[in-house]
């Protein structure tokens, strides 16, 4: 019975506990700026107007995003030339990687061309054992794919 009393929620009540002291107090590096009471007060607007900034942002960076990345009607047309007049000269076809260094364009953008011309009909494709996807004009070459 001596056990269970030494336990008590009252002994345990006096046991000091460092930095619990009875009365609250400030640190002393505590400080209370004018500013938090400002957006702590006008948070209904400074935080949907600070995320709609944020909006535009990431919406205007899209959008110029994908007007770098397209090309005129006439430089996509320059270009399916002179796909159409290199592939002409191999008749069996050339890869990606090759095509992309004869025509000097990027590969996302020749790629991108590529698969637009296959659309029209223009040129077939075929992948090779190595994984390489291999261009040709359609109705040039040996074998119909």
């Amino acid at each position: 019975m001596l056990i269970p009393s030494l336990f008590s929620p009252s002994l345990l009540a006096l046991v000091p506990i460092p930095g619990l002291g009875t009365s609250l107090e400030k640190p002393a590096s505590s400080v209370d700026p004018n500013y938090f009471e400002l957006l702590e007060r006008n948070s209904h607007i400074v935080y949907p107007a600070l995320a709609m900034v944020v909006l535009g942002l990431i919406a205007a960076a899209i959008l110029q995003a994908a007007k770098a990345q397209d090309m005129d009607g006439a430089v996509k047309a320059e270009f399916k030339k002179l796909i159409v007049d290199e592939l002409r000269r191999y008749p069996a076809g050339l890869e990606t990687p090759a095509l992309a260094a004869a025509t000097g364009l990027d590969r996302s953008k020749l790629v991108r061309l590529l698969d637009q011309m296959q659309q029209d009909g223009v040129i077939i494709s075929h992948t090779t054992t190595q994984r390489q996807t291999v261009w040709r004009v359609k109705g040039v070459g040996g074998a119909a794919y």
